[in-house]
């Protein structure tokens, strides 16, 4: 009876986080596309459902909530059908959408389409060889050689993004990095935009004029054909008529130039909103959260290059070594476990919000980037893809964070996995990262005062 109650909490609670992502993709990422493939929204939100559904389990582990031989099931479940899911299910759709965009291949559709899982089974099995991520002792088929190599490619996915993002974050928030906008500058831009537009308006006028005069005198319908035509007709343009080729290429060079100068001039004005958005209570709330976030990122750095050099990984999780040596410093009477406990839920809880609210950002920003009406079921089955490898790396990740007794289970479910591995390479690809986007920032930054003082 146990049982059945456990399994009705998880099977409700997957319903709700079901029909989130089913919302999430109507109305984030499909709302401007016409959702012709039913299919792909079921996986992205299966896949969404089973991913939130791991980070509830941790909290209810945590929390103590249903039984224990329970939630070892729904784990051992959840694992089983997320790796189906990512393993077999997302990468043959991928494939079978790929190939049905091709007209040439539109018949024999499924065969490509398994040919490419294949191909794809291929790469992904020997991505295990040159890590450390597993025990000999694990058959060919067993779940923790799936988890091993989905974590190595969520992990990385982890860290890059976690690198990018302690750096980027403070540089968006802090005024400090905002460049100096007055009206001047935004005039003095515009005049230019001007200026351009009317040299556009001005050639088009000769070009019409042109082609009217030639349309008169009937050298419109015997004008040459082809290259050489073309050719020939630079070559043997009459006196004082209109060289149309050469016209048209300083018009296309002119509104390309018009282009760069309307994003610009767009540029300015968002600074200028933001810095006067930066003078606001709001503001320099954000901006204090950015010095927050500057050192933060500084001290991640310093601890990802210490644990890298040291090969050092922590027994403890953060929470419990932060009060005992608090505790330990101060001379005081404390309950260690007790409040080690309930810091910890409400951290994993903060960095389980966060994490899934960040991803959803991420996500929504990418698809509207590079999304067509022919890609969007491809890309929308790839974000899905990196949605499931995100949030199971996550749990490995989390694990850590954890008191040492919450994490039996999920130790069990995930097998003997090489834990200290994921640990060292998320700090060096962290590292990696975090330097490449303080290099990235600094030279567009150092850049984009000189584009701006180009006359």
């Amino acid at each position: 009876m146990s049982f059945l109650i456990d399994s009705s909490i998880m099977v409700t609670s997957q319903i709700l986080f079901f029909g989130f992502g089913w919302l999430f993709f109507m109305r984030q990422l499909f709302k401007d596309y016409e959702v012709r493939q039913y299919v792909v929204q079921v996986i992205f939100s299966v896949t969404f459902a089973f991913s939130c559904t791991m980070f509830e389990l941790i909290i209810f582990e945590i929390l103590g909530v249903l039984n224990s031989s329970s939630r070892y099931f729904h784990w051992k479940m959840n694992l089983c059908v997320i790796l189906l899911i990512l393993v077999f299910m997302v990468p043959f759709y991928i494939g079978y959408f790929i190939v049905s965009n091709i007209q040439l291949l539109h018949k024999q559709r499924l065969l490509f389409s398994c040919l490419l899982w294949l191909t794809f089974m291929y790469f992904f099995w020997k991505l295990g060889d040159p890590f450390p991520i597993l025990s000999p002792k694990h058959g060919i088929l067993s779940i923790e050689q799936l988890i091993s190599r989905v974590g190595v490619i969520g992990v990385t996915l982890m860290a890059l993004l976690s690198g990018f993002g302690a750096v980027n974050c403070p540089y968006t928030y802090m005024s400090y990095f905002l460049r100096n906008v007055t009206d001047t500058d935004i005039l003095a831009l515009e005049r230019r935009l001007l200026q351009t537009m009317d040299m556009i308006i001005s050639k088009k006028k000769r070009m019409a004029m042109a082609r009217r005069t030639m349309f008169q005198k009937g050298e419109v319908h015997n004008k040459p054909s082809g290259f050489w035509g073309m050719i020939k007709s630079v070559a043997t343009s009459a006196p004082g008529s209109e060289n149309l080729t050469l016209i048209q290429q300083e018009v296309d060079a002119l509104e390309e130039l018009s282009r760069q100068l309307f994003l610009e001039t767009a540029d300015l004005y968002a600074t200028k909103e933001r810095i006067e958005y930066s003078k606001t209570f709001k503001g320099k709330y954000f901006n204090f959260l950015g010095y927050f976030f500057s050192i933060y990122c500084v001290w991640k750095i310093f601890m990802a290059t210490i644990n890298i050099v040291f090969d050092r990984v922590g027994k403890t999780d953060p929470v419990t070594r932060g009060i005992e040596i608090t505790v330990n410093y101060l001379g005081i009477q404390f309950d260690v476990k007790f409040w080690s406990q309930h810091i910890s839920f409400i951290l994993v809880g903060i960095i389980i919000v966060t994490s899934i609210r960040g991803l959803l950002i991420t996500l929504t920003k990418f698809f509207y980037a590079i999304s067509s009406s022919k890609s969007s079921n491809v890309i929308v089955l790839l974000l899905a893809q990196i949605m499931g490898m995100y949030f199971v790396s996550s749990v490995l990740l989390i694990r850590m964070s954890m008191p040492l007794e919450y994490r039996t289970i999920i130790t069990e479910v995930l097998g003997e996995l090489q834990f200290n591995f994921y640990h060292r390479w998320f700090d060096v690809i962290f590292l990696v990262s975090a330097l490449s986007s303080i290099l990235f920032l600094y030279l567009a930054h150092k850049q984009a005062p000189e584009k701006h003082m180009a006359p």
